[in-house]
């Protein structure tokens, strides 16, 4: 996680030095070591694939249908077979990525350094670019006939899938500090649910773009720009009526999909997303600690401290374990039911930043230095 600011002053990059929160010495937050799982899990691996490194970037792996879309920093896209690994086509797209992927099985779209946004049909021909009014972090998603691309100076845009022609595009306001760890996005029927800086999430027409609801997950507080910041993180859940998000320094919280009126919140700090199922909504918090919630009351179901400041990912709920990686590229399994630690599988070494992906009874990681593991849970 970086800090970006619309006018950056060398007072502001000396402070944010001196914090541990971007990586500093201090010897108070230092990763918990590994300690052997009481656990045996260890599922197996069903296949792996080696993309380029992401860089600065992170790369979330995109399943549509039976196949998963997979980008790296150098231009790399790649569509295999979400139970075999199976290479299907890899294309090198001629720039440098720094968003992706977003696809329906029909369209898929990744950005690059410049603001440029490319879409390929299903078999890697290109259909169209565009060009973003600034960078783009944010993975693009598409539904309903259109591609919503979020940037980085906060103007999300909607392209006709097919041709790229611009459909709409609305402006938000960006604090002046902010987490540049690419809010996410996430299309449910007529509506695209936009995770925003400042603690927002904003619902929008996907005809049209016109605002549905807006709610906020977390409310900046504090004397200072830094205590101030409150993003959302990662992308909004959407599970059955609920809509579900949290936000740095802010909260964890659920609303009515429909409506945005409140079910429950609790104080929660993250740079990386939820995880949902029937029961729980999940956190991994910027300490290191998984917490599960009930998802109907937000009462506090488990927390496991075990993992502190290892920078997990975004959780994922599977069977009866909770996957998580970490920094050094570990997947970690927790239980389900009261956040027991079950087993680690070893990747390459390198951070799993992006979100874990379900594909059939496959769990699929990307690192940072692009290895993608799909292990075979039970």
């Amino acid at each position: 996680m970086r800090i970006t600011e619309k006018a950056i002053a060398a007072s502001l990059l000396a402070l944010l030095a001196g914090c541990s929160l971007f990586g500093s010495k201090d010897t108070k937050n230092q990763p918990a070591p590994l300690v052997e799982p009481p656990g045996s899990m260890q599922p197996p691996v069903a296949w792996k694939y080696s993309l380029g490194k992401a860089g600065n970037a992170v790369f979330t792996p995109v399943l549509a249908g039976d196949s998963v879309y997979l980008a790296d920093g150098d231009g790399v896209l790649a569509r295999v077979n979400a139970a075999t690994g199976k290479e299907i086509w890899r294309i090198k797209t001629g720039t440098d990525l720094t968003a992706g992927v977003g696809s329906d099985g029909e369209v898929v779209v990744v950005g690059d350094k410049k603001g440029v946004i490319l879409a390929f049909d299903a078999n890697g021909k290109e259909l169209w670019k565009a060009q973003a009014s600034s960078e783009v972090l944010s993975s693009p998603v598409v539904g309903g006939g259109v591609v919503v691309v979020r940037s980085v100076d906060n103007v999300i845009t909607a392209y006709e899938a097919k041709t790229g022609a611009k459909r709409w595009n609305v402006t938000r306001t960006t604090p002046a500090l902010t987490l540049r760890n690419a809010p996410g996005m996430v299309i449910n029927g007529p509506n695209v649910y936009v995770a925003q800086p400042g603690g927002k999430l904003v619902v929008l027409a996907l005809v049209g773009g016109l605002p549905r609801f807006e709610v906020a997950v977390g409310e900046p507080r504090g004397a200072t720009e830094l205590e101030r910041v409150t993003d959302i993180a990662g992308a909004p859940v959407i599970f059955e009526k609920d809509v579900c998000a949290v936000s740095y320094q802010g909260r964890v919280a659920c609303y009515d999909a429909t409506t945005g009126a409140p079910s429950w919140s609790k104080p929660a700090s993250s740079d990386v997303g939820v995880a949902v199922d029937q029961r729980f909504v999940f956190v991994s918090d910027d300490k290191g600690e998984v917490a599960a919630y009930s998802r109907e009351s937000g009462s506090n179901a488990w927390k496991n401290d075990k993992l502190s400041y290892r920078r997990l990912s975004t959780p994922v709920s599977y069977g009866r374990a909770v996957a998580v990686g970490d920094y050094q590229g570990y997947i970690h399994f927790l239980s389900r039911e009261d956040g027991a630690l079950l087993g680690r599988v070893a990747t390459d070494g390198s951070p799993i930043q992006s979100a874990p992906v379900i594909a059939g009874s496959n769990l699929i990681f990307q690192t940072q230095a692009g290895t993608v593991t799909a292990l075979a849970v039970e």
